[in-house]
């Protein structure tokens, strides 16, 4: 019994070794988040968060200083992920007609093309990027509703380019010939509805976790000395106990 039992050290020494050494699994959770700026003369601003786990995504937006009416209607305020594009808010110069605005149609080479609807019910697809019953209302309000996120958008969060914007200009803030024009995606409703009113880039977010900062999978030189060093002292431990497991067996040898 003795025997087989040294006989089986020097294996579980190894064994340890070769766990020490396994690589570390990736993690399948991220947060982004956004600062939701004023755009096209607006007054709305706020703040967006996409926390990820898996597949699933828990999206949150807030915003305040939005047009509270639409022709003495509550104003539903389309919002949208978008990818694709350059990652980035589209500028005033992107006014392509002067018209005095930046529509959702100039602003695609800059912001990307709808990714993701953020209704309040229902299909959140492209398809959905111009409802007129599914959007938040009121001129400040607070959303979160969980999705499915498709490979493709998780992508452009984690590469730093996605972007959210929020529509629903003041239809008497804007221009004459902005003023009488239709949305593009939905002729039935004025061009104010797709005009965006709010904008911002996703950046990765520090998640919480107790007892110390979050993991990001990146090590500095300094961690990564001080983690070299740990490895060879755990390392250097076992082979000595592999080497002292040897020794025995070899005695134990020679006394049967």
């Amino acid at each position: 019994m003795k025997k087989s039992a040294l006989l089986a050290l020097p294996t579980l020494t190894l064994g340890a070794l070769a766990l020490a050494a396994g690589p570390a699994t990736a993690a399948d959770s991220w947060s982004f988040q956004a600062q939701l700026a004023p755009v096209n003369n607006s007054t709305a601003a706020g703040t967006a968060v996409v926390d990820v786990t898996g597949d699933q995504a828990t999206i949150t937006v807030n915003v305040a200083g939005a047009p509270a009416l639409l022709q003495g209607m509550p104003y539903g305020h389309a919002q949208h992920i978008h990818i694709g594009g350059q990652g980035v808010c589209a500028p005033p110069t992107a006014d392509a007609n002067a018209d005095g605005v930046v529509d959702s149609m100039e602003g695609k080479p800059f912001a990307g093309g709808i990714a993701v609807s953020l209704t309040t019910a229902g299909d959140v697809s492209p398809a959905s990027g111009a409802v007129a019953d599914r959007y938040p209302t009121g001129d400040a309000y607070n959303y979160q509703r969980t999705v499915t996120l498709d490979p493709a958008t998780l992508q452009a969060l984690q590469s730093g380019n996605a972007v959210i914007n929020v529509h629903g200009a003041d239809p008497a803030a804007l221009s004459p010939a902005a003023a009488s024009a239709v949305n593009p995606m939905n002729p039935a409703l004025p061009l104010a509805t797709d005009v965006p009113i709010a904008c911002g880039q996703f950046v990765p977010s520090q998640m919480a976790m107790p007892g110390g900062p979050a993991d990001t999978g990146v090590t500095t030189p300094a961690e990564e000395s001080d983690l070299n060093a740990a490895a060879g002292v755990g390392v250097l431990g076992l082979l000595a106990a592999g080497a002292a497991a040897l020794g025995l067996r070899r005695r134990a040898t020679q006394r049967s």
